[in-house]
């Protein structure tokens, strides 16, 4: 994701997270593994559909420390996910100021990561690119979730693909949170390095469950030297195209032709404080 200046490399593989998580339990579920992963990834890719429909705004900001762990630079973007006037998606630039990062850059390995690898979503497109291994349940907040070990099966040139974990809430079938980082295959001799980062999604259109909040914090190791970066993406303002309500961070759209439902919703995960 991000490379050491001044070598002018690009960066690949990642070091462990400080994001600490207790093993996942080693039960079966009541129904077979590869139902279970046939079931959410249909799910997934009708997610996948629907939110191609919503507008939204993305904000990430960057921090890398010095060895005294004090910050010493900052990237940070904010633009909004829109549709133009003949319903093209396209991404308007809010707030882009001046980057101040001094010992690392970002890369167009970058630009693909904040797009498809942090967002991470399996959909019948992309399932064929990965092995996906059960590995347990686990309760998320008050979510029952099966948890999925995903890894690229293999690398193509030019492409980015997400390995680590995913947790999929065991009654809607669909990701609810990753954890995990970018890989992608690099020419030889580059020092690229990308951080673990985990992903929380909310169900906030009392359908599907989308990517709310990520964050990264972990010690890039390069060959001349170790850099801590920190990073926060926010997708917010949820907005269904042509609609006029608003979807923001967790909330649930409220459908007054079935209330039955609302009293039955599921809990929402509790993502960190973004500060």
């Amino acid at each position: 994701m991000l490379h050491r200046l001044p070598l002018y490399l690009l960066l690949v593989g990642l070091v462990s997270s400080v994001f600490g998580a207790e093993a996942p339990r080693n039960e079966q579920p009541k129904m077979p593994v590869e139902d279970i992963i046939k079931a959410f990834v249909q799910k997934e890719t009708e997610f996948a559909e629907a939110r191609e429909a919503y507008t939204y705004r993305q904000t990430v900001k960057m921090t890398e420390y010095n060895e005294g762990n004090r910050p010493v630079g900052s990237w940070e973007l904010v633009q909004d996910i829109i549709f133009g006037a003949n319903r093209e998606r396209s991404e308007r630039v809010v707030f882009a100021p001046v980057p101040t990062l001094q010992r690392i850059q970002l890369t167009p390995q970058d630009e693909q990561d904040l797009r498809d690898v942090q967002p991470f979503v399996m959909t019948n497109e992309n399932r064929a690119e990965y092995n996906i291994d059960y590995v347990g349940a686990e309760k998320i907040d008050e979510i029952d979730c099966y948890v999925f070990s995903v890894k690229p099966i293999e690398l193509e040139k030019g492409k980015r693909y997400f390995q680590g974990q995913i947790w999929v809430d065991q009654r809607d079938l669909q990701i609810v949170k990753t954890y995990g980082k970018g890989v992608g295959r690099l020419k030889k001799n580059e020092d690229n390095q990308f951080p673990a980062f985990e992903t929380y999604r909310n169900q906030i259109d009392g359908e599907y469950w989308f990517p709310v909040y990520t964050r990264a914090d972990d010690v890039l190791h390069f060959r001349n030297g170790d850099i801590r970066v920190k990073m926060i993406i926010k997708y917010e303002d949820y907005k269904r195209y042509g609609a006029e309500s608003q979807i923001t961070f967790g909330e649930a759209v409220e459908d007054p032709e079935t209330p039955e439902q609302q009293q039955t919703a599921p809990p929402q995960p509790n993502y960190p404080d973004p500060k």
